[in-house]
């Protein structure tokens, strides 16, 4: 991928004194162009003098001036440094004009006259630079004279770092945190862990130490930190600590997010120093993205790859998804459903789990393959206000279908029936409750919280067998908990069963409905003919249902009143009724 960073379309944030950029090309391409002028002391800023016209001793000035005036093509300024020391310069040259690219060293006066001093060396880096800085001299000297720059590699980077204030207090006590965030940007980005080590990490510590947990709460995104430098010192005192500014700081993380403070000056015009020493002094400058732009045929290469591997991605999540969107078949409702039991509070004793299964009535139907049970984990509880609260978060899927046989009868919705146990250290086995929960008619996401039961015995044996060696009452059947569907009677009689209430258990349903039905616009304008046409309307659908099975049973009981009453009774009722009124 060649061309430039392209930072100024690619703006993810600004503030005033910084920009942060996502590019997608890499960092190397990153070019900037610093521009610094001394203007006048402190004080009224003086209209600005273009400068004087190219001679013979000032080579490239007038191509320099014009270049800046028309912003591009500037060519950067060759300026020669008389001596090492510094040496005494016109008013006219204080003004200079750098490119420079991703850590580009560019060595400032106080480098050179270190780094020339081979007892100074100690560090490899240090040799490096002490052979580059002898090339320069061999070649006529340093090209830039008040700019320079300091990469991620030197010792200014690493002490600036470490010193950064991040509150406004005088006196800042660094946290343990601080420090060790300052140690974030010396991961190298090309540092990549090892296999064989990555193997032998815990991935769960489950007993995290106070030092563990300080080490562990840091970022670990490495960063590269380059700054660029501003050597404002009077004249002939060039190469002192004390007048070295910052001028700007780059930043660049590995997901390719570049920081800039301050920002690129564009349109809001130079930024300005004061500088305090024997003359107070301003200083303006500037800062340019000098990143080569992309060529046309170059950027429509690059927009054909890019489109091709797009493409190709959206080709294997269709190949994934398939073409055509799946429907039920004509006269079919199929409910899918998310579901997680949540939690389980109010109950005796601790290690609770819950044992559920789904029972779907007739006309209903699953997958072979559709697992329709299934068990939690065990969960210690902890106690949360009053009660005694274990959350399981156990997620469960399930899908099944519905095929209307008779339009005249109401549909039944699946049950799912559950127990809620516990289990303790010397494997002590107890019923905790049973509960019932009918699916929700309504698509959408609900929850629910269902109080639950256990059955009890008379007398103190029980709870005593309980109590000490566990076991208790239990259900042969988890449907007895409703009506069974086994059930064929017209009564089922559950006198002399005794029941205590336990606790709840909550339950988290997220369901969705398909039918052709649906799409049937004209069905949802006449009249609802069908079962799966009210469940068009979901609201209607309940509430018809519901009244419907409360007439129902409100006349199953009436009937078996009018059978148990006697049948004097009732042919006297009867002829009171239809005998006429005396006149």
């Amino acid at each position: 991928m060649a061309g430039a960073a392209r930072l100024g379309c690619s703006a993810v944030c600004r503030s005033r004194d910084s920009a942060v950029y996502r590019s997608r090309d890499p960092v190397c391409n990153l070019r900037l162009r610093v521009r610094i002028q001394r203007v006048a002391p402190a004080g009224p800023i003086l209209p600005r003098t273009p400068p004087p016209l190219a001679g013979p001793e000032r080579p490239g000035r007038a191509d320099r001036a014009d270049s800046a005036g028309e912003g591009a093509g500037a060519v950067p300024l060759r300026v020669t440094a008389a001596s090492r020391a510094g040496a005494q310069r016109s008013p006219e040259d204080d003004e200079e004009e750098v490119e420079v690219g991703w850590q580009e060293k560019l060595f400032s006066q106080f480098e050179v006259d270190l780094y020339l001093n081979e007892s100074a060396c100690q560090t490899p880096l240090d040799w490096q630079y002490h052979e580059e800085i002898q090339k320069l001299e061999k070649a006529g000297g340093r090209k830039n004279c008040r700019i320079f720059t300091y990469t991620d590699h030197d010792r200014f980077t690493n002490l600036e770092e470490l010193c950064q204030k991040v509150t406004d207090l005088d006196h800042e006590v660094p946290s343990y945190l601080v420090e060790r965030m300052a140690n974030v940007r010396r991961r190298r980005q090309d540092r990549r862990p090892v296999e064989a080590s990555s193997l032998k990490s815990k991935i769960i510590t489950w007993e995290p130490s106070e030092e563990f947990i300080k080490n562990n709460h840091v970022i670990n995104t490495p960063v590269q930190t380059m700054y660029i430098m501003g050597d404002l010192g009077p004249y002939g005192k060039l190469g002192h600590k004390e007048y070295e500014n910052v001028l700007c700081t780059i930043k660049v993380d590995g997901n390719g997010v570049i920081t800039v403070k301050p920002d690129f000056s564009g349109t809001k015009g130079p930024y300005r120093i004061e500088v305090d020493g024997e003359k107070r002094e301003v200083w303006e400058y500037t800062i340019e993205n000098a990143s080569a732009q992309v060529q046309p045929e170059e950027e429509e290469r690059e927009q054909r790859v890019f489109r091709d591997l797009y493409g190709r991605h959206r080709d294997y999540l269709s190949g994934l998804v398939g073409s055509d969107f799946e429907m039920p078949l004509p006269g079919t409702l199929r409910l899918f459903m998310n579901g997680e039991i949540v939690s389980a509070q109010g109950y005796e004793y601790d290690n609770l789990y819950v044992h559920f299964f789904l029972e779907l009535p007739n006309q209903w139907s699953s997958s072979p393959f559709q697992q329709l049970s299934g068990v939690t984990q065990t969960c210690a509880t902890k106690t949360v206000g009053w009660d005694k609260v274990a959350y399981f978060c156990y997620p469960f899927t399930v899908e099944m279908f519905f095929t209307q046989e008779d339009e005249d009868s109401l549909p039944q919705w699946p049950v799912l029936y559950f127990e809620v146990l516990s289990l303790d250290f010397w494997q002590r086995y107890r019923v905790e409750g049973y509960g019932s929960l009918v699916l929700p008619a309504c698509p959408g996401v609900h929850m629910l919280t269902i109080p639950t039961w256990r059955p009890v015995d008379l007398g103190t044996v029980a709870e005593m067998r309980r109590f000490f060696i566990g076991g208790s009452p239990e259900l042969e059947d988890l449907t007895y908990i409703r009506t069974p569907s086994t059930f064929r009677g017209k009564r089922l009689s559950r006198f002399g069963f005794r029941t205590q209430t336990t606790g709840s258990v909550t339950f988290r349903l997220c369901c969705l409905q398909q039918s052709k039905a649906f799409l049937e616009n004209s069905a949802l304008r006449q009249r609802m003919q069908s079962v799966l046409d009210r469940m068009g309307g979901c609201s209607q659908q309940s509430s018809v249902y519901n009244v419907l099975e409360a007439f129902q049973r409100a006349r199953r009981r009436m009937q078996e009143a009018r059978e148990s009453l006697p049948q004097d009774l009732i042919n006297t009722s009867a002829s009171t009724v239809l005998q006429p009124p005396e006149p």
